[in-house]
């Protein structure tokens, strides 16, 4: 008998990671369906597994650090198991993945989906690696309707991007921006509705650029609007030089499916490192913008991605940054830290902040963003809300509200995958205490 008859007939359980973006998550979702389709039960991640498939992300050095010890933790749990790596530091990064014991396979971006296949081939005493360019054709994507979703679901609507920005790695780990067609999007999403979301992500490199066969985010947001019991359509991170402000028109429609929600980049507050970075807008730009949007919706909630440490980034630099954040109506940020990727152009730069300065100014905007989303949490006490529930935790059921704020209840009424209105109470560190409204 083979490796791939072992693998195939009598290997049935299977372990998914996912690391990185919503776009991962995506992806392996559709991963997760196909091994179910085959007949694998699939399990923790961490409990005992015949196949274990690891999707990846690159986007930093500590990303590439923890990809490394997530692939070794689960060698070292399941010696004799088919491991699999897959994704963006698969296509980046084979080389290093290829020189760890145990691994059997690599798939970089473009045939990440088609695993199983790769898988059913069977074992090799070193790792096949499946590094395909990637083309730069729009796309569609078999999916299975396999097992029940629940709440909120990814889909994956655009990949690639052509911003091509200096410290950024994804678009050669990505490839150059494609747009996923609409009828086969639509299909997926009627899918992850019928087996039980109640609303639903839409995930690209950059988003905003979908643009195929005359259709646009708009008309992907207006066409997932209408399908039946589909409650919120949420756009995840956008770039702001690519949100058409008919989309302000639809947050501010009580009928409308999509929320007033916001997650637009800043990722610096200076225009001198928002030049070198070649992002396209300037911080008075990027100001306008977010000002516009907030007085166009009511209750909009906005967020950001805010880099620190980039190459030439001064004190000033860093400070016009701070002062962005704490004046602007942006409720809350992600910080990272910047980290040299090999092949950027912000890589050979000479003017490196030390390391040291960049971890204290990522801990200073942390501490910033913390007390404006405390701030904008608290600013909807004793306000009614909307919120999808999730599992309950420690005896109380948490959420979304419609504006992203997180909430909790505390109900002996199972509340799991509802949507119920809530009175907001008090903030806590991590949530709103909130109660069912009469």
């Amino acid at each position: 008998m083979t490796a791939l008859a072992n693998v195939t007939t009598t290997r049935r359980r299977a372990s998914l990671c996912t690391l990185g973006c919503r776009l991962n998550q995506s992806e392996s979702e559709l991963i997760r369906s196909r091994l179910e389709v085959a007949g694998y039960e699939m399990v923790p991640f961490g409990e005992p597994a015949d196949l274990g498939i690891i999707n990846t992300c690159t986007v930093t050095h500590q990303a590439d650090q923890k990809c490394r010890q997530t692939i070794r933790s689960f060698i070292r749990r399941n010696p004799n198991a088919y491991t699999a790596v897959v994704g963006c530091y698969s296509q980046l990064g084979y080389r290093g993945i290829s020189e760890i014991p145990g691994v059997d396979l690599i798939v970089g971006n473009q045939a990440k989906l088609d695993v199983l296949d790769f898988v059913r081939l069977g074992r090799n005493p070193r790792p096949l690696v499946i590094r395909d360019n990637i083309v730069r054709e729009d796309f569609a994507v078999d999916f299975e309707d396999s097992s029940d979703v629940t709440r909120r679901a990814n889909l994956k609507i655009q990949d690639g991007c052509n911003f091509m920005c200096t410290f950024c790695v994804i678009p050669f780990a990505r490839g150059r921006a494609r747009s996923r067609d609409l009828a086969n999007l639509l299909d997926e999403a009627q899918s992850l509705v019928q087996r039980g979301a109640r609303e639903i992500v839409l995930t690209g490199v950059n988003v905003g650029t979908y643009d195929l066969d005359g259709h646009d985010i708009r008309s992907v947001v207006n066409r997932l609007d209408a399908i039946p019991g589909l409650e919120r359509i949420r756009i995840s991170s956008i770039e702001p030089t690519t949100i058409p402000t008919a989309l302000f028109e639809m947050m501010r429609d009580p009928d409308h499916a999509l929320p007033p929600y916001l997650h637009i980049p800043l990722q610096s507050g200076s225009d001198q490192i928002l030049e070198r970075m070649r992002r396209r807008y300037t911080v008075s730009e990027y100001l306008d913008f977010v000002q516009l949007a907030h007085d166009s919706v009511p209750d909009l909630c906005m967020g950001t991605d805010i880099l620190v440490g980039s190459p030439g980034e001064s004190e000033a630099d860093f400070e016009q940054t701070c002062d962005v954040l704490v004046k602007s109506p942006i409720a809350y940020a992600h910080v990272f830290t910047y980290s040299e990727r090999d092949g950027t152009p912000a890589a050979r730069s000479d003017d490196v902040v030390p390391v040291a300065v960049r971890q204290q100014r990522n801990a200073v905007l942390r501490r910033l963003s913390a007390r404006k989303r405390q701030a904008y949490d608290s600013s909807y006490e004793g306000k009614l809300a909307t919120v999808l529930f999730e599992n309950a935790k420690h005896g109380y059921w948490p959420g979304y509200t419609d504006n992203y704020i997180r909430v909790a209840v505390a109900s002996p009424e199972p509340l799991h995958n509802t949507i119920r209105k809530v009175r907001l109470l008090r903030r806590t560190a991590d949530f709103v205490v909130a109660e069912l409204a009469a």
